[in-house]
């Protein structure tokens, strides 16, 4: 794989890319320690048969420049990788985005719906988050950096206990590498994925619903939506609201699959991601 770090609207954004054809970025989501390219290692070259697979690190992650504005967040990260695009000098690529990377992916394509080709959420953050309480599994991911501070213990129950359905099939290396990457002091200093707080929180949390924003309902971006049964972070409810709000948007609900699709049931993820952005499905 191709590694570079751009230059983008004052900050450094990493990627790394592999393949040929359409392009396709692959947007990470936002647990402690998270990063492009190990939230999508079982998937990055079955899609590279196929695609330009761009992988970034979304800013406040991994090797991209930390830091994150509060008061918009999802729009802030929808901002970094349109000039993303612009440095990469596409006019249009498909996006492909996990939990946080979903509600990036998405806020991109209601604020910028031309830029974006066709797009796939894997049980995308911002459904109906002002609508019910947190779940446990969001809770234990938002209080990481809380409390006595970041530990491995920590990370490997939210993991475990909440991100995946069978947490056997986690090695503890992928643990250990999150945990390293979760104790950079920058993130530990201003998490990117955090309660908002101050005098704007409810505007800010208003914001990060998408199911208040009526331009949902006039999205033309044909969407693949695919969410774990058993998704214990982002209820698989957040599915059913998007497939009857967006005017193209075909749901998919995997059996027995926590929060991480593409990971735990890769092989069924790679065939109807490629299938779908290529429009055979």
């Amino acid at each position: 794989m191709r590694e570079t770090t751009y230059d983008v609207g004052g900050r450094k954004i990493f990627a790394a890319e592999t393949g040929e054809g359409p392009a396709v970025l692959l947007l990470h989501g936002g647990g402690p320690g998270a990063s492009g390219v190990s939230n999508y290692a079982r998937n990055i070259a079955e899609l590279a048969k196929e695609y330009r697979v761009v992988v970034p690190d979304l800013p406040g992650y991994g090797r991209s420049t930390k830091g994150i504005d509060a008061a918009d967040p999802f729009g802030d990260l929808a901002s970094g990788i349109r000039a993303l695009l612009d440095e990469l000098d596409l006019e249009k690529a498909h996006l492909v985005g996990n939990s946080y990377g979903g509600a990036c992916a998405l806020r991109l394509a209601l604020d910028t719906p031309d830029r974006v080709g066709r797009m796939v959420l894997m049980g995308p953050g911002g459904i109906g988050t002002t609508r019910a309480l947190p779940t446990p599994g969001l809770n234990s991911l938002l209080n990481y950096y809380g409390g006595d501070g970041p530990s491995r213990l920590k990370l490997e129950k939210f993991i475990r206990n909440h991100l995946v359905f069978n947490a056997a099939d986690i090695p503890d290396s992928v643990i250990d590498e999150r945990y390293r990457a979760s104790l950079d002091p920058e993130v530990i200093a201003a998490p990117p994925l955090r309660r908002p707080s101050g005098p704007g929180a409810v505007r800010t949390l208003v914001k990060m619903d998408f199911t208040r924003d009526r331009r949902l309902s006039r999205l033309p971006v044909p969407t693949l939506v695919l969410w774990g049964t058993r998704d214990k972070v982002n209820r698989p409810s957040g599915g059913r609201m998007l497939a009857e709000r967006m005017p193209n948007c075909d749901l998919y609900l995997v059996a027995n699959t926590g929060h991480w699709v593409q990971f735990e049931r890769a092989h069924l993820f790679n065939r109807l991601c490629a299938d779908f952005l290529a429009g055979r499905r």
